[in-house]
């Protein structure tokens, strides 16, 4: 990728940026708005399958009773035709008849009519004819002997409103003899469907083929009889199939519905089972309004963050814009730059070195053309730059950044960093590596140094505290592994303010270095380690040392410094410089309850012991016990 194109593809960065988070917040709101409307068509569809269910048993149930009345009336016609009309017949199938309809709740009314339109069966007296009926004159022109389901009318026995089924029968020469008719009410099938509770504000509705409503749960009495015919369930011819599911606004009390409808195939017979699409759907919508606003909350979210990164991009494209400048306006400057400036080939020789490399590594430039590029590496750092060379010859990376040691002509070694970054071909392909090596070694010293100081104290040379305090648990833990034994000597050099105040501080500095000195000395071994504690106070810590080993060190020590002979005037143990020495031992694994606290804690008890009991010399923390042992009468 050159230059150019990368600055371009950082100018669209916060543009695409923002479009992301733009696209990633309108993917989450239309997930999840399509996953709430997924269900509510899932309730939808659960509703469909439940008025199916009741809508095809309550078709069955009208099927059934229709089909009761016509074995009866097809009895009575039999009964007619074999025996004649005359008015002992009429009066047995009178009582016939009567019996039948006490017998089954759903009969309204059987009766017998003559082939005048005269009732010849009836309750009460009926003055009116029925010639003039939909049924008497089908019967009276069409020869064919099968039921006829009628259209819904009022009774004339009751003025109740029902469904009728009735059969033609003949005389003896063939001719029209009449007609045998049976109904079944209206407020019977009303109540029946009372029975199929599906909801608050549901319906069921049975209708003629032509929209007639017959019987409808609830309000039978206000609907029954009207005709809906002109409702879509029976002008679209995409509804003119068996059965389905329906959904409309109710043309009888404006209410949105979901329902399900089923044509009988044997009656002229429309069922209508339906539920209030607002009351179905209630529940889904207060959950669907509860979910939708986490899911707006955490769009919200996401639109902040994405709009404090979009600034955050387009202050660093602010920045990069006026780094860019910058480039500009020291171009000259860079170009004249101190660092060594290397071209690598494929085959990893320096194809080009800048006349800085005599100061760097000591070699003029005509000398190091054609060598090989990692042939001055130290061998321990040479794996490393080897691998990210090749790294790069392969364009798994494009620039990267190492240290190493490298050989100098004039001195022994240097330490440089360089930072080396690919360079390609118009084809986009690998064809070198430059490298901008820079001298380090002053700054690596000064690490060195500062490493240093992190752990040793500038005026003895000795480990600090911070040092102590680290190595401590690390001896600790390792006692504690090998189950062996840790010893510490706490020194202290005797009435050193009285020094400080009659000699000077620089007399004091020196003194503490000599002291510092002499404890170095018994550092027989690589663990044991002299510190500095603080002030004028030294520890001594002494791995895998018991305690009549530390009491020899411990002893020199303090016979050491008595020794040198550093003149203390104002000291009234002896008119040298002395110090007082405290020691202690344990073993970690067999002192469970202990920590490193307790051995220190231990040997500054010691410590304070030897000076409490006259100075200038070495108490241990097992004598310290036997003296309070005896002090307490033991």
């Amino acid at each position: 990728m050159n230059v150019a194109s990368q600055r371009a593809g950082w100018s669209r960065l916060p543009l695409r940026t923002a479009a992301f988070v733009v696209l990633t917040c309108v993917a989450i709101l239309g997930v999840s708005g399509w996953r709430e409307w997924a269900a509510r068509d899932a309730v939808l569809k659960d509703a469909e399958t439940e008025m199916a269910n009741v809508a095809r048993s309550l078709t069955q149930h009208a099927e059934d009773s229709l089909d009761l009345l016509d074995s009866g009336v097809v009895g009575v016609v039999s009964r007619l035709e074999m025996d004649g009309a005359d008015p002992t017949t009429i009066a047995k199938l009178r009582n016939l008849l009567e019996a039948r309809k006490k017998a089954m709740e759903r009969v309204h009314s059987l009766a017998i009519i003559d082939d005048q339109g005269n009732w010849l069966t009836a309750p009460g007296t009926i003055s009116s004819t029925l010639s003039d009926d939909a049924f008497f004159r089908y019967h009276q022109v069409s020869p064919k002997r099968e039921a006829y389901v009628g259209h819904p009318v009022k009774s004339l026995v009751d003025g109740e409103w029902v469904v009728t089924l009735s059969r033609r029968f003949n005389k003896p020469d063939g001719s029209f003899g009449g007609v045998v008719l049976a109904a079944i009410g209206s407020s019977y099938l009303s109540h029946f469907y009372e029975q199929f509770e599906i909801g608050r504000n549901s319906s069921v509705t049975l209708m003629y083929g032509d929209g007639m409503i017959i019987a409808r749960n609830p309000n039978n009495e206000k609907f029954v009889g009207r005709s809906v015919g002109d409702a879509p369930l029976f002008r679209e011819a995409s509804l003119q199939r068996p059965n389905g599911a329906y959904h409309f606004k109710s043309p009888l009390d404006g209410t949105e519905r979901v329902s399900f409808f089923k044509r009988s195939a044997r009656y002229p017979l429309v069922l209508l089972a339906t539920v209030d699409k607002d009351e179905l759907l209630a529940p889904w919508r207060a959950a669907a309004i509860s979910r939708m606003l986490y899911v707006v909350a955490l769009v919200m979210l996401i639109a902040v963050i994405g709009a404090m990164l979009v600034r955050h991009l387009q202050r660093g494209q602010r920045m990069a814009a006026a780094l860019v400048e910058k480039e500009a306006h020291f171009r000259l400057l860079a170009e004249g730059s101190s660092d060594m400036v290397t071209r690598i080939g494929l085959d990893e020789r320096l194809r080009y070195v800048s006349p800085s490399s005599n100061r760097v590594v000591g070699w003029r430039p005509n000398q190091l053309i054609g060598t090989d590029a990692l042939a001055g590496i130290h061998p321990e750092d040479r794996p490393q730059v080897q691998a990210i060379v090749d790294a790069m010859k392969r364009g798994d990376t494009d620039e990267a950044r190492v240290t190493y040691r490298n050989v100098h002509r004039q001195r022994s070694e240097v330490w440089l960093e360089s930072t080396m970054r690919v360079t390609r071909k118009d084809n986009g392909n690998v064809d070198g590596v430059v490298a901008i090596s820079r001298d380090i070694t002053e700054q690596k010293k000064l690490e060195t140094r500062l490493e240093t100081l992190a752990i040793e104290d500038s005026l003895t040379g000795l480990a600090n505290r911070r040092r102590f305090d680290e190595r401590l648990k690390e001896e600790w833990a390792r006692a504690y592994r090998d189950r062996s034994s840790l010893g510490l000597l706490m020194i202290d050099v005797d009435h050193f303010k009285s020094y400080n105040d009659e000699y000077g501080h620089p007399a004091g500095d020196a003194c503490l270095r000599v002291v510092a000195k002499i404890i170095a000395a018994e550092m027989q071994r690589v663990g044991d380690l002299a510190t500095r504690y603080g002030g004028e106070e030294f520890a001594m810590l002494l791995p895998n040392t018991d305690a009549a080993g530390c009491a020899r060190i411990g002893e020199r020590i303090r016979s050491a410094v008595h020794d040198a002979g550093l003149v203390h005037a104002s000291n009234p143990t002896a008119p040298c410089v002395t110090v007082s020495v405290g020691g202690a031992t344990c073993r970690p694994a067999m002192e469970r309850t202990a920590g490193t606290g307790s051995l220190v804690e231990a040997a500054d008890r010691a410590l304070y012991a030897a000076k409490d009991t006259g100075r200038d010399r070495l108490m241990m923390s097992g004598e310290v016990m036997n003296l309070l042992a005896r002090a307490s009468g033991q």
